[in-house]
């Protein structure tokens, strides 16, 4: 790929050493796993203390209708680092979505693409993802790596950050570390792409939980949301509470108010750690005096039920799994024009092409997502945007289980749960107003349908009122018609 005006610009002023006004703009991309929307101060959640992710909310974008195209960490981290649809990309955790990324696939994300075009490029945290070759071979990519594995391996302090007797409660910590040694090790002039991708805020034992944070919520009384559901809920389809392990999970985790309170401060614990970890980026930004040309997108790889609907865990299409957080803050703004709230619907599929717009590189076709930066300076026309987002769950646990204990048949595993009718795998979309999805392997194929304007806690399906049957219609074709033209 040619070098775009801005990457010249930049190679220009790693040979004079000195930033030039046109420098394109440093992006940090921050990840956390499982942190539910609602986690937050700036989505009306004060008591999780999350201030300083919540300034970048005040002085930048909050996206109110952000969701994602699949709701479960290794096919979601697949979606953002590449813009592709999970029935495009097949890489998930169960046959037959279950893939290695080839080197030619990622050679169109949005890490080796600014790579290319001459960003310094790093990694920190959860990777999340098989790649032909293992993680080693993506040397390539990226000038800075520190997951499972780690590199420049002359980087002393890289391998101290990391070493062996540290507190495995000080896990986000060590990302912490990371990422403030890669902005100390940062060329003079380059532009940098950063990823850090923290485990938290999905542990529920104790790695993660770092003890002063934890301190701060001992005594709170956390929020219950409305649709908490003590005990069994069995109003969920039979084929969710008999085989999805979310129904399972929420008995030993979140069925009473006890077991709610317990889970909620320690994710809450977690959040404010991981918080902390983003007031020390903006410190060291500035102190660079990188903070005014860099601009960090915040979101997460999947929501988490918890407790919501009867269910713990994630992937089901329902809000608390599938709507996330995302913010993007832009140093470059003016500060008049900060703090907005946008209720567009973006995808996950959005973020690589929208990442690659900002560096002014051009997105690859095999990207599938929407640029959204017409959405942050008001420059889009919201009559002619997306009017749905098209999500997906394709994991099944009976699959997962079989292929951890050894199970040398598969492909035969997946056959015997669609002749027993154990199938929970379901599509749907998102529109402005409604929800809709299928569990389209079962027979009969289960439907679920919900008016979000009056329902936003997803309690009445209306599947069978009569009132609904035009809209049902619709979005049922509207669903086929979205996943037909993603598909691999």
């Amino acid at each position: 790929m040619l070098k775009s005006l801005h990457t010249l610009l930049a190679s220009m002023s790693i040979l004079l050493g000195s930033a030039t006004a046109a420098a394109p703009p440093n992006i940090v991309f921050l990840m956390t796993d499982d942190q539910r929307w609602d986690s937050f101060g700036c989505y009306g959640r004060p008591e999780f203390k999350t201030q300083n992710i919540d300034k970048l909310a005040t002085e930048g974008v909050i996206f109110d209708k952000a969701y994602y195209a699949v709701a479960i960490c290794m096919p979601s981290r697949v979606t953002m680092m590449t813009g592709r649809y999970f029935a495009n990309h097949e890489s998930g955790f169960t046959y037959p979505y279950n893939r290695e990324i080839t080197h030619e696939e990622f050679k169109d994300s949005y890490h080796a693409r600014l790579k290319e075009a001459g960003y310094r490029s790093g990694f920190i945290g959860k990777f999340g993802f098989n790649v032909v070759g293992g993680q080693g071979s993506l040397k390539p990519y990226f000038d800075y790596f520190a997951t499972h594995m780690r590199w420049p391996t002359d980087d002393k302090k890289l391998q101290e950050i990391y070493r062996g007797d540290r507190d495995r409660r000080e896990r986000t910590l060590k990302k912490g570390d990371a990422m403030i040694n890669f902005l100390d090790t940062q060329p003079k002039g380059q532009p940098f792409v950063l990823s850090v991708s923290f485990d938290a805020v999905k542990n529920d034992s104790d790695q993660d939980m770092y003890p002063a944070d934890f301190d701060v919520f001992k005594d709170q009384m956390m929020t219950v949301p409305g649709n908490w559901v003590e005990g069994d809920n069995k109003k969920l389809p039979e084929v969710v509470q008999r085989h999805w392990r979310g129904f399972g999970l929420h008995r030993h985790y979140t069925q009473t108010p006890e077991l709610y309170q317990t889970l909620a401060r320690r994710f809450a614990t977690q959040g404010l750690t991981v918080d902390n970890q983003v007031g020390r980026l903006m410190k060291k930004l500035e102190e660079m005096g990188e903070l005014e040309n860099t601009v960090i997108i915040f979101t997460s790889d999947n929501g988490r039920y918890h407790g919501s609907h009867g269910l713990f865990d994630k992937a089901i299409l329902y809000e608390e799994a599938m709507r996330a957080p995302l913010i993007i803050w832009d140093g470059r703004n003016a500060k008049e024009s900060k703090g907005k709230r946008v209720d567009a619907l973006v995808s996950s599929t959005d973020m690589a092409p929208t990442i690659l717009s900002i560096a002014g590189v051009e997105a690859p076709e095999t990207m599938q997502g929407i640029d959204i930066t017409g959405l942050l300076d008001g420059t889009a026309n919201r009559e002619e945007w997306r009017d749905a987002v098209l999500m997906e769950s394709l994991f099944l646990q009976e699959i997962h289980t079989a292929w951890v204990h050894g199970n040398k048949d598969i492909p035969g595993v997946n056959d015997a749960i669609m002749k027993g009718n154990r199938s929970y795998r379901c599509r749907g979309v998102r529109t402005d107003k409604y929800k809709y999805f299928r569990y389209y392997e079962h027979r009969p194929v289960i439907e679920e349908l919900y008016d979000l304007e009056f329902d936003p806690l997803e309690q009445n399906n209306l599947v069978n009122n009569p009132k609904y049957q035009d809209v049902l219609e619709s979005l049922r074709n509207r669903t086929e018609e979205l996943h037909s033209s993603v598909k691999r």
